[in-house]
């Protein structure tokens, strides 16, 4: 992938948690010139693991070829339904870019108190590694796991697609559409692309 292409095309995934049983992901298709071209939602379990599952349903439901890398907001969901980034990229045969805004101690202790017996669950949360800190051209200092392109591209990339503040607007613009939905219907429409 040439990072410096300015029809560069992401699919930014971003979730509103409702605290129900259910939680709402929005997908974004937007150019590196901030245009959106395409949008499509699933559903993940509350305190589930198929949010994965869901984040590739968005992609395949798309059906685009010209989707050249996603950028997710965070990897640990409605409330501890962890996505597996790797995984992600297997799938789609795109590199990975999770964000995340703050500085943490991590989630491991959390995990344990809540699910105690779930090896699983904490094993994927720890596959998931270190972030990365990157200072923005905004000022503001955003948390990346890369996969399938340097952390430099990935750096690279999260700025170009930042026009301020600390979100890249992929995910940005995903995180209002999912809220909007939650909010207007309580829920996200039946797993379709709009």
């Amino acid at each position: 992938m040439h990072v410096a292409k300015s029809g560069l095309r992401a699919l930014g995934i971003a979730e509103s948690y409702s605290g129900r049983e259910q939680s709402t992901l929005a997908g974004v298709v937007m150019r590196k010139d901030l245009r959106i071209d395409g949008a499509a939602f699933a559903r993940v379990t509350v305190g589930g693991s198929d949010a994965t599952d869901a984040v590739v349903r968005i992609f395949n439901r798309l059906a685009r070829r010209d989707i050249n890398l996603l950028m997710i907001s965070g990897s640990v969901i409605a409330w501890y339904n962890i996505i597996d980034p790797a995984a992600v990229q297997d799938a789609t045969d795109l590199p990975v870019i999770v964000t995340t805004y703050e500085e943490s101690g991590g989630l491991a202790e959390e995990i344990r108190r809540h699910f105690p017996d779930d090896d699983a669950r904490l094993a994927a949360y720890r596959r998931l590694g270190d972030r990365t800190p990157v200072r923005l051209h905004s000022g503001y200092t955003l948390f990346i796991r890369s996969y399938g392109l340097s952390i430099e591209d990935a750096a690279r990339l999260c700025n170009d697609f930042t026009r301020e503040g600390r979100m890249p607007e992929p995910v940005r613009v995903a995180r209002l559409i999912a809220r909007g939905i939650v909010r207007s219907s309580g829920s996200a429409p039946d797993d379709h692309d709009r």
